[in-house]
């Protein structure tokens, strides 16, 4: 049983000694920069909260699990809604921690998480169109960074997007607390703004994101190649390119990418499957790119790779541009699994650690939760996991 310092016990959290020193040794760092002792106890607890509460995470189930005062989810809801602490401390801390593993890390990934909501009150929430059935419902949206350990991508940041109508209506913000720093931008800005505050704490390894329904991947691409990341990126099959082969003969002008891949070579590449790595053998189309310098500065009007895996008919399925060299493409296409797998993270937060729980409205108590559920997701996978993997 863990026992927060002062506060009440978690039953069922964890059964051995080792598991509770090494759960209050994560959190003694995770929160360090909280000066207050309550506000380091209920974070504690908060954490605690959604690692052993089953099923919905809300706020009444939470204090259930963990204690039995009265007081508790009071406690519990006023230090997520109203306690003026600083998330970003935090989540610099859950990537300091997954970086220890720094060894295996392979890729930064980002992914999307769709957060419905009933009502309208919720900051953020707006209708939202599914880019692939269609449906419209209320939703936030965020994009979330995720470092990928060995095998496990794991949370370190978060970005809210704000619409227009959030960003731009007085009453709305203030009720919410939004801060005056923010307001709307699309979501491609959002995951510059990731990559560039992990850029300051973290070593260089490659971007993966998935971009295939946003038209503003053109504009994302050059952003980060002036930034000198390497990027494994999925683009739609829309997407203006010019075939920049000097080997082959050229198509003219400007095409579509998926007509654009389709007149490339195939390749067979060994990529490595799985949590185990197994080595399958894929066929891979792909032709060197240039965006129409109409889209881009002239001076961001460096080559990339087009690449698609071959579908049994021989077509691409789906379209990836990256920077790596063609003597390279085994790695870029090992890397597009990260975007299936941080979206199949995502879908597990959801029911693991409550990632879409969050029943408060405001803008500070937004990111206190989603900076919490990544802390338990971290500590599960990282700590938890490492701690059964070896026994």
């Amino acid at each position: 049983m863990v026992h927060c310092a002062d506060g009440p016990d978690i039953a069922g959290s964890v059964a051995s000694a080792a598991a509770e020193t090494s759960f209050k040794r994560f959190t003694s760092q995770l929160f360090r920069h909280l000066l207050r002792a309550d506000q380091h106890r209920w974070a504690q607890t908060y954490l605690a909260g959604l690692l052993v509460t089953p099923g919905k995470k809300s706020i009444p189930r939470l204090a259930r699990s963990v204690g039995s005062s009265p007081s508790t989810a009071h406690a519990l809801r006023q230090f997520i809604n109203v306690s003026p602490w600083d998330w970003k401390p935090a989540l610099q801390e859950i990537a300091a921690w997954a970086q220890e593993e720094s060894s295996r890390a392979c890729a930064w990934s980002i992914g999307r998480s769709l957060q419905p909501k009933r009502g309208e009150q919720s900051v953020g929430v707006h209708p939202y169109t599914d880019p692939v059935s269609g449906r419209i419902f209320n939703c936030q949206v965020a994009l979330g960074m995720f470092l990928t350990i060995g095998a496990t991508p794991v949370p370190t940041n978060w970005r809210l997007f704000l619409p227009r109508s959030w960003a731009n209506d007085p009453t709305r913000r203030k009720r919410t607390r939004i801060p005056d720093t923010e307001h709307h931008r699309p979501l491609y800005k959002h995951a510059l703004e990731l990559v560039d505050s992990q850029a300051q704490h973290s070593a260089s390894v490659p971007i993966v994101l998935d971009m295939r329904h946003d038209p503003d991947v053109r504009l994302l691409l050059p952003a980060l190649r002036r930034r000198g990341h390497r990027m494994v990126i999925a683009v739609p099959p829309t997407l203006k390119v010019r075939p920049d082969d000097p080997v082959r003969e050229p198509v003219p002008g400007v095409v579509n990418a998926r007509t654009c891949v389709a007149t490339g070579p195939v390749s067979e590449v060994l990529v490595p499957v799985g949590p185990e790595g197994v080595l399958r053998r894929k066929r891979v189309r792909s032709v060197p790119v240039r965006l129409p310098r109409q889209q881009v500065d002239p001076a961001d009007n460096e080559p990339y790779r087009l690449f698609g895996e071959c579908g049994p008919d021989g077509g691409p399925l789906s379209l990836w541009v990256t920077t790596f060299p063609r003597h390279k493409l085994a790695h870029a296409a090992s890397l597009t699994a990260l975007a299936r797998c941080t979206a199949s993270v995502i879908s597990d937060m959801e029911d693991s650690v409550g990632l879409i729980d969050f029943e408060g409205r405001s803008y500070p108590g937004w990111y206190h939760h989603m900076t919490l559920a990544s802390a338990a997701y971290a500590y599960s996978r990282l700590v938890c996991g490492a701690t059964s993997g070896g026994s």
